[in-house]
């Protein structure tokens, strides 16, 4: 049975004393990690912070990684110093980064061998557009996401990693696919990974499902066969909906 993930990603968003106010909040009230992981992806700067405060079940993700060691890389994050800081978590491929930094499949499938390098827990965005969706090419279009981020990978390794699906259109437009498109998608998902490997790596890779997740859907969601968890934005920025997310969780 596959182990449900909330991963909170509060993009640029929260300095240092919102941050540590929300840790304090909710480090001691988080599920036991034996029934969910608990996650939250902040900005580089604090994230050191965050980890020496995160408690026994919460743990702390990185929103970027550089796919080399050092270098003169002004402005980036290597996976050697998010170790070091005891992050253990990185989302990777996000539809923003891929819009606004030109993040390719190739340099995500790069930072993917990097995370998994320094012990990192990559979580490997995919997701199509509104226009794709409308075409019906969806599946298609995420197919090469996958195949992209994965390739070279081993089946041990793809076992661990986390995939979001997280469908562009909606990502905090209070869109949100209804839980039988992601649950579909998601199992079209796992079968490319079932065709790049076999059946028990797919079946043991967790996928969530990212977009406007929030308190009032999130049991719906979470109630579908394929569906691992969710990636969160806006939603994980409160503390109280955040561990409504998590405790929803628990009872998948």
């Amino acid at each position: 049975m596959r182990k449900p993930i909330i991963a909170g990603n509060w993009k640029m968003n929260k300095n240092r004393d919102e941050a540590l106010a929300f840790i304090y909040d909710v480090n001691q009230k988080v599920p036991s990690s034996e029934f969910v992981e608990s996650v939250v992806c902040a900005q580089a700067p604090i994230l050191r912070d965050l980890v020496k405060r995160q408690g026994d079940n919460l743990r702390v993700g990185a929103q970027n990684v550089h796919y080399l060691d050092n270098g003169a890389y002004t402005g980036e994050v290597s996976a050697a110093l998010l170790e070091n800081i005891g992050v253990e978590y990185v989302v990777i491929g996000h539809s923003e980064r891929r819009a606004y930094y030109n993040e390719t499949d190739s340099s995500v499938n790069k930072k993917i061998h990097q995370a998994l390098r320094y012990n990192l827990v990559p979580i490997v965005c995919c997701g199509e557009s509104l226009d794709i969706r409308e075409a019906g090419t969806q599946d298609a279009w995420n197919k090469a996401q996958v195949v992209g981020a994965l390739k070279g990978l081993t089946g041990e390794e793809v076992s661990n990693l986390v995939i979001a699906y997280e469908p562009i259109w909606a990502i905090g437009t209070g869109k949100t696919a209804t839980s039988e498109q992601a649950n579909e998608t998601i199992k079209a998902i796992r079968s490319v990974v079932a065709g790049l490997y076999n059946n028990e790596v797919a079946q043991a890779v967790r996928i969530q499902y990212g977009g406007s997740v929030k308190p009032a859907n999130v049991d719906e969601l979470l109630s579908m066969s394929d569906i691992d968890g969710a990636l969160v934005g806006g939603a994980s920025l409160d503390s109280e909906s955040f561990l409504t997310l998590v405790n929803a969780a628990v009872k998948k």
